[in-house]
């Protein structure tokens, strides 16, 4: 039987858990001095019932968010994924939906020399709104915009490309995810959108799954489903690693007919012109100094030389060493995304400068896809699910 191994999280976990808990406190003051007697007792304890399951839910999941759980039990996944959702959910818009109390409430507290009644109703009508808009959000980035697939077309520019291969299509999946919060049947759906743009050649590029119990082998019989001309190839990503299922899941997938490139190449002719893809298994920013170490041999000359890799990170390594084009993924465009004064502001701007779309370095490409699950909370906002189709375009 698989015992449950736990590992002391990092200090910044502890940090989070020590806001979310006491935010508790302060909702739980602002509840009883400001509403307790302007509720009528059956809604006030209706209030505290509610509030009672969601920290009972949110403490376990700030349990088995601040230790590493490792195990092989399905349920335990599952219980442990679903928690830790609920809890950096209801973490995070507590917190949003207090401060904003705390800040109107100011504003409206009992000032009658300098409020009127009337201001004071305005006031915390507005309070009211602004404590609600957090719920409206998130209850549309979960229910809506997180499974609300669409596919996006993209130029692909490349230099030196043969007259043969411009135009030709690439269709791109990642980050599936599948899981707790991503269905087997909703997978199918992605790939049946997919089929529908008639690639000339299908990339996975990682994640298919988020970690161990995951439904691989139904995920993988889902993507090999995928219809283009010259076939499918993937990597690996990091949450492949995570589920210790980097060997079966290529097992898997060579069964299924989608070739894993673990640090090997595969040439593809079109016409006169040859697609070289190469492909990397998940490049950790730990080890930033051995980036795609050893892949200048995966480069022929002569091809458009393309490198799939999960991480986008590798970029400027991949130009370095000979590469036309990368295809990444990883980031999930932040998952939740904030626009202001034309600046998109989310998490993975913290972790890397290729965050999602085009870039561009010395006249080569590399695209980061949005993908199509999500990690950690069940929701997107700002960040749709995307599939992706590629056309290659010369530089």
């Amino acid at each position: 039987m698989a015992v449950p191994l736990f590992i002391p999280a990092r200090l910044g976990d502890l940090f989070v858990v020590v806001c979310v808990v006491l935010t508790q406190f302060v909702l739980v003051r602002f509840l009883v001095r400001d509403w307790k007697s302007a509720l009528r007792p059956a809604v006030w304890y209706g209030i505290f019932a509610t509030l009672a399951i969601i920290w009972t839910i949110s403490g376990i999941g700030m349990l088995l968010d601040v230790y590493s759980v490792s195990s092989s039990t399905k349920w335990v996944a599952t219980l442990r994924r679903g928690a830790v959702g609920i809890e950096l959910l209801w973490g995070c818009f507590s917190v949003f939906a207090v401060t904003v109390y705390a800040i109107l409430r100011r504003f409206a507290g009992p000032h009658p020399e300098q409020f009127s009644e009337s201001r004071r109703s305005l006031l915390r009508n507005s309070t009211i709104v602004a404590m609600a808009a957090p719920f409206a959000v998130i209850g549309y980035g979960t229910f809506i915009e997180r499974t609300r697939f669409f596919v996006k077309e993209v130029d692909l520019p490349m230099p030196g490309l043969h007259p043969d291969l411009v135009g030709k299509r690439l269709v791109q999946l990642s980050d599936l995810h599948v899981s707790s919060y991503l269905s087997v049947s909703d997978a199918a759906r992605v790939v049946d959108m997919a089929n529908e743009l008639r690639a000339d050649l299908a990339l996975v590029t990682g994640d298919l799954i988020s970690d161990v119990g995951d439904p691989l082998e139904e995920t993988i019989r889902e993507v090999g489903r995928l219809r283009a001309i010259a076939g499918i190839v993937g990597c690996h990503g990091n949450h492949e690693i995570y589920a210790r299922c980097q060997n079966l899941a290529s097992r898997l997938c060579r069964v299924r007919g989608i070739d894993i490139l673990r640090h090997r190449s595969r040439q593809f002719k079109f016409g006169s012109g040859i697609l070289n893809v190469a492909g990397v298994d998940y490049q950790p920013a730990s080890t930033k100094s051995m980036y795609l170490r050893g892949c200048e041999s995966l480069v022929v000359p002569g091809a458009a030389n393309l490198l799939m890799s999960h991480s986008p990170d590798v970029f400027p390594v991949a130009v370095h060493k000979g590469f036309d084009a990368i295809v990444s993924g990883h980031t999930h465009a932040g998952q939740v995304t904030i626009e202001i004064l034309n600046q998109t502001l989310n998490v993975a701007r913290f972790l890397t400068p290729y965050v999602a779309g085009l870039y561009r370095i010395d006249g080569r490409s590399g695209y980061v896809t949005a993908g199509i699950g999500t990690i950690g909370m069940p929701i997107r906002i700002g960040a749709p699910p995307e599939i992706t189709l590629l056309r290659l375009q010369r530089a």
